[in-house]
């Protein structure tokens, strides 16, 4: 029997993770030796993340949550190792399967390895090289102790090949998250908003923004939204805010009839929304990917990416965080010469399935 100790800290987490808890279980159905036990690290408290949240995913609710969250980055590392270490001892797996670049993802690995767990990375070799940023950071640890690396794209294999990473340890698998993405579109069900504020089809603008660079300094915040409200024509804003972002926002005391700030939204009402808008404007790393899938023009306000095939192959477009960049993007949007863009290999739905195929293959666990 292969036991697998799956590891999510953040909702995010989950939308990665649920594909592969049903690969698993058709694997178990078709009389497969292998189980898992989900934990949640508690990182992210997310009033939304009620029961509904799991029975949208069509998963269960975590076997146990660690309720590590809050403090500093230090502080939430320490909460999150301490209380992994306990459940894995009492708990104990062949194999740590971690996704993403959360802190959970970088604690729960190096646990892990403390104990001597072998540990599985879920979008490895991911690389934005900006060490500003705390995600890289975790990237970075996790993936020099990580001993199987299942990636989503060749430039994230090659990032792993130059870091040392042996050719045998590297599994080219494609996307979980688009495993969920693909699965769920059939679902998407509109938000309240749609019809509050009359959208159309392919005549409105998603918004998200939540990086401190973009929203915790007022001047910067009100830069980008004074050039987005100037230069996005005739078509409603629609910005679904984080509830930090919300406050730097009300002391701005930013208001236009176009820019609607709305509460934040589940999984399935905000991909409706992407899905049908004219374009996104977001500083989120996933929903780049998203985008990609969907064919839906996005503009990215970072400097930098750890999703390059979004730009190379996808509708994403690196705008960097000067206001000034907008008014140009928003020109090319408007004339009709936006990027078609191309869905990258193997982001085909069938990621999990890949996965865990080759897992029951491992005869070290």
């Amino acid at each position: 029997m292969k036991k697998i100790t799956l590891i999510a800290g953040a909702r995010p987490n989950f939308m990665k993770i649920a594909p592969i808890i049903h690969a698993i279980e058709e694997a178990k159905q078709e009389g497969k030796d292998i189980s898992y036990r989900l934990v949640h690290t508690g990182q992210h408290y997310d009033k939304k993340m009620s029961g509904s949240f799991f029975e949208q995913l069509e998963i269960p609710e975590p076997d146990v949550n660690l309720e590590a969250g809050g403090g500093s980055q230090a502080e939430q590392t320490a909460a999150i190792m301490t209380s992994f270490e306990k459940e894995l001892q009492n708990n104990p797996a062949d194999l740590v399967l971690v996704v993403g670049d959360v802190t959970s993802t970088m604690s729960c690995a190096i646990v892990a390895q403390k104990l001597h767990t072998k540990v599985a990375h879920v979008e490895g070799g991911i690389r934005s090289n900006d060490w500003t940023m705390p995600e890289e950071i975790n990237r970075l640890v996790t993936d020099s102790i990580t001993n199987y690396f299942f990636t989503t794209s060749e430039i994230a294999n090659e990032n792993l090949r130059r870091s040392g990473v042996p050719e045998k340890s590297i599994f080219y698998v494609g996307n979980t998250m688009i495993d969920t993405l693909l699965k769920q579109r059939p679902r998407f069900r509109a938000p309240s908003a749609w019809k509050d504020l009359n959208l159309k089809e392919k005549n409105y603008i998603v918004m998200t923004l939540h990086r401190p660079a973009n929203v915790d300094e007022e001047s910067q915040l009100k830069a980008l939204l004074d050039e987005i409200v100037l230069h996005s024509g005739d078509l409603p804003l629609v910005f679904p805010v984080h509830p930090r972002t919300a406050k730097v926002l009300k002391a701005l005391n930013i208001e236009h009839p176009r820019l609607h700030m709305i509460e934040p939204l589940g999984y399935l009402e905000f991909n409706y929304l992407v899905a049908n808008s004219k374009a996104v404007i977001t500083d989120s790393g996933g929903i780049t990917e998203e985008t990609t899938v969907m064919g839906i023009p996005c503009m990215t306000l970072r400097d930098n990416t750890e999703r390059p095939e979004t730009i190379t192959e996808g509708t994403n477009e690196l705008l960097g965080t000067d206001p000034k960049s907008i008014k140009p993007a928003m020109a090319k949007l408007f004339s009709g010469n936006w990027k078609t863009g191309g869905i990258p290999h193997l982001w085909d739905g069938k990621t999990a399935t890949r996965i865990i195929d080759k897992i029951l293959t491992f005869n070290d666990l």
